[in-house]
Parts: C-alpha cells; sequence; structure tokens
C-alpha cells in the first residue's frame, strides 16, 4: 500500500511536545491523511472514545501517564488498532518491549519522515479498515446500521478476521443481529462470490437435521427416495452459518467435528467421503463454557468452532444505534404497506432510544413495523409507540393542569352522587352553595344534567342523545 492509498485515513498523534505535534501535523496532512493532535494520554483515550481513528502514532514519554500504559489501555480496549511508538534513546528498551506486546512499529527520534510515511502505510495495509472507512468500501455491512463505538470496534474486528479462513464464534443475546455480523463477514470474505447457507440447530428435530447437513443417498432412511446433497455440500467454497449451535446433539457434534478436522463429507447411507472447502461460522445465545462443564457440548469442537470470538452488545448499550435503526425500518416498511409515513415524533423517538429493549434489535424492528401498520398521520407518535411497546402511557401534567382535572373529577363524582342536588352535594364537600356554584361555572358543569329525571329523559328519547 502507498500513502497515496493511504490518503483519507484518519490518525491520532499524541505528543506533548507541541513543535513537534504541529510538524508532524503538517507533514501528515500534506500526504494526504486526516489528522487530530493531542498533548496526552488522556486527551488521546478521550479522542478514541469519541472517533475511532486507523492508526495512533504516540510518544513514549507523556506527561500524564507514560505511552506505554496508553499502549496498553489501547491494546485491551482497541485489539484491532495498530500504533506507532516515537521514543528517545533513553527509552528505546521501552519500545522494544511494547513491539514484543503488540505495537506495528517504533521509531528513534529525531526519525526520517520517509520512514514514518512507509511505516503508517505498512500498518494500513495490515490494519482493518475503519468501519466508517470514507472510501466508500462499505457494501460488506451495509445492512448492518450503525453509529455506535462500540459497534465500529466490533465491526473494525470483523474485517479484520473476514480475511481469514478461521472458524468464527459470534456470541449475543438473542436479537441482536448475529445473522447479520456472520453475513456481513462473508461478503467481506475471499468467498464473497460463494454460497453463503444458514441453519438454525435448534429449530430442526435431530434426525432432520443430521440430514440436512450431511445430506443421504437414496434408501438411508425411511422415505428417503431420492439422494439429497446437504448443507455442507451446497456451502462447498463459501460458508455455512450455524446458528444456536449450543442447541445442537452430541451425536452431531461428533460428525461436524469429523468435517472440520478431515474436511470430508460423509452423507447418511454412504461410505463414500467427499472433500468440502467451507468456512464455519456459529452463533448462541447460551452460555458455551458452562454448557461443555456440564457435558452438553464436546470440548474439542468448542475450541475448533471458538478460534475467534465476536461479541454482540445488545442494543441497551448502543443507543445512539436505535433512532437511524428506526428511521431506516420505517422508510422501509412504509414503502411496503404503502404508507405516507415519514418519522417519529420527538417524544416517540425518545421513548424508543430509552426503552429496555430485551429483544434487541429484532424486538425494534417489530415495534417499528407495528406502529407503521397503524399510522394515520406523516409523524408517528407517542401513544403508539407506548402501545406497540405495551408499556402504560405516562402523561405528565402540570400541576395546576393536574389540580384541576382532580377538582373537576371530584366535583362530577359528588354531582352524581346527589343526582345533581347542588345543596347536598355543597354540603358533602363542605362548601357554602355560592362557592359551589362558582365552581361548577369554573369547570361548566350543569348540575341539571345530573339529575335522574333528565338523566331517564336523555336515555328514552335517542333524539336528545344525539
Amino acid at each position: 500500500m502507498s500513502p497515496q492509498q493511504g490518503q483519507g485515513a484518519h490518525l491520532l498523534l499524541v505528543d506533548d511536545d507541541d513543535d513537534l505535534l504541529r510538524l508532524l501535523s503538517m507533514r501528515l496532512s500534506a500526504n494526504g491523511y486526516r489528522v487530530t493532535a493531542v498533548g496526552s494520554a488522556e486527551a488521546a483515550l478521550a479522542r478514541l472514545s469519541i472517533e475511532l481513528p486507523r492508526l495512533v502514532i504516540s510518544d513514549i514519554r507523556l506527561p500524564d501517564r507514560d505511552g506505554m500504559a496508553l499502549f496498553q489501555e489501547i491494546r485491551r480496549s482497541y485489539p484491532a488498532l495498530p500504533v506507532i511508538l516515537l521514543t528517545a534513546h533513553g527509552t528505546i528498551p521501552d519500545a522494544v518491549e511494547a513491539t514484543t506486546l503488540g505495537a506495528y512499529a517504533y521509531l528513534t527520534k529525531p526519525f526520517d519522515a520517509k520512514l514514518l510515511l512507509e511505516r503508517i502505510a505498512q500498518a494500513l495495509s495490515l490494519a482493518a479498515p475503519a468501519a466508517r472507512a470514507t472510501d466508500g468500501d462499505e457494501q460488506w455491512r451495509a445492512a448492518i446500521i450503525s453509529r455506535s463505538q462500540c459497534m465500529d470496534e466490533l465491526l473494525a474486528e470483523a474485517r479484520l478476521v473476514a480475511a481469514s479462513d478461521a472458524s468464527i464464534l459470534i456470541r449475543g443475546e438473542s436479537g441482536t443481529g448475529k445473522e447479520l455480523l456472520a453475513q456481513a463477514i462473508h461478503r467481506a470474505s475471499r468467498r464473497a462470490q460463494a454460497p453463503f447457507i444458514a441453519v438454525n440447530c435448534g429449530a430442526i428435530p435431530e434426525a432432520l437435521l443430521e440430514s440436512e447437513l450431511f445430506g443421504h443417498v437414496k434408501g438411508a432412511y425411511t422415505g428417503a427416495v431420492s439422494s439429497r446433497e446437504g448443507l455442507l455440500q451446497a456451502a462447498d467454497g463459501g460458508t455455512l452459518f450455524l446458528d444456536e449451535i449450543g442447541d445442537m446433539p452430541l451425536l452431531l457434534q461428533v460428525k461436524l467435528l469429523r468435517v472440520l478436522q478431515e474436511r470430508v463429507v460423509r452423507q447418511l447411507g454412504s461410505d463414500v467421503a467427499r472433500p468440502v472447502d467451507v468456512r464455519i461460522l456459529s452463533a448462541t445465545h447460551r452460555d458455551l463454557d458452562a454448557a461443555m462443564h456440564e457435558g452438553q457440548f464436546r470440548e474439542d469442537l468448542y475450541y475448533r468452532l471458538n478460534v475467534i470470538t465476536l461479541t454482540l452488545p445488545p442494543l441497551a448499550q448502543r443507543r445512539e444505534d436505535i433512532a437511524p435503526m428506526a428511521t431506516q425500518f420505517l422508510h422501509a416498511l412504509a414503502a411496503k404497506y404503502g404508507k405516507t409515513v415519514h418519522g417519529f415524533a420527538p417524544d416517540a423517538l425518545e421513548a424508543l432510544t430509552t426503552s429496555a429493549w430485551p429483544g434487541n434489535v429484532r424486538q425494534l424492528y417489530n415495534v417499528v413495523e407495528h406502529v407503521c401498520a397503524l399510522a394515520t398521520a406523516p409523524l408517528v407518535p407517542l401513544s403508539l409507540i407506548q402501545r406497540a411497546l405495551r408499556v402504560p402511557s405516562l402523561e405528565v401534567l402540570s400541576y395546576n393542569e393536574a389540580r384541576r382535572r382532580f377538582e373537576r373529577n371530584y366535583l362530577v363524582q359528588l354531582l352524581k352522587l346527589t343526582d345533581g342536588n347542588v345543596a347536598d352535594a355543597a354540603r358533602l364537600a363542605e362548601r357554602n352553595r355560592t362557592e359551589f356554584y362558582r365552581l361548577l361555572q369554573k369547570h361548566e358543569l350543569d348540575a341539571s344534567l345530573f339529575r335522574g329525571d333528565v338523566a331517564t329523559e336523555r336515555q328514552d328519547d335517542p333524539l336528545k342523545n344525539q
């Protein structure tokens, strides 16, 4: 990768030498990079929480905490983010230690500008592109709507591991979008033009699941009237996604392990083993570690599938993604149902972003579909959101309005109780008649309408009820 190919990449510079920081910023900006420069480790960590760069260039000696501590914090929180360290002669041992711990490179001051540009280009060529890359290459994750930092970091790791053929275990709560992430990894891999096949191991009975995965020959069992290839063969050259892998029966776990070890598939009823080239991605919302220790999941298969683990955060941990997701869902569903719904009222959007979402993204989609189907106005109101979420409508009233409503309801109850007799109602309220009449006028209540004979007359004469 040449420096020109890295143009536009976002770099974070960390150094307490203002002159060097200014010089480096100018030089890197002149070479097409977008540069953020800060003078301390704390400022660097703050910037990382706002926007993830493609590369960090940091001095080892910093005023608040040293660059080694900063580097270790970056490695813990952002393991796919490359770091280049700048060091004076006295800190070379620290820099060497850092490279053994995963720093991409170190340069001693004063350093050659051309060498720095070469190191930057090399690091960018090996690192995962940022999830919000500006080069337009986002089709691989187009179905995943995100603006949150935690999802950006996850997608950066996913893009990085997609280039390998390693098995990946995707963890996450139900409804977080594990299959969408698996599809994105497939699209970012060298297998993108080959099949992507998904199967839910928990939704198919054991006998059928074995036939679905491995196929069968004619006569292999009662009802097998013809031979049929399994999903492992159908996914040859591509990716097989095994959702809810934790629900796979132990017998099939043994057979799947043999496929991963030997790269061959034997159909039910056949003695012929056929080679297969397939990448396995799996997902679960179960605790596989606990299942393994309880003997419900094979340890050898666990380590075969869990070469790399990616964990999807629950929707409640990525609330900044809720509004763009809900809006995109609404636009797509409005087109599907032929509705002229353009968006959400501000209080409706606030209710969406502050809800608990135990069902995660799947629940959000269902709620948006619910309100879209019932919407009768261009903006979805709060009441529809509350109905879809099955939460009681909570109307926050001012003190004066709450007092007015209580006062009116109280007067209505007294008039009903006394059949519209103002004297009796005033006595029950412990108010004189003049004051009570004033209250009735204030709320525009006519005591005569509560008298029994009037009420009976209104019920008997349908025209008076109109």
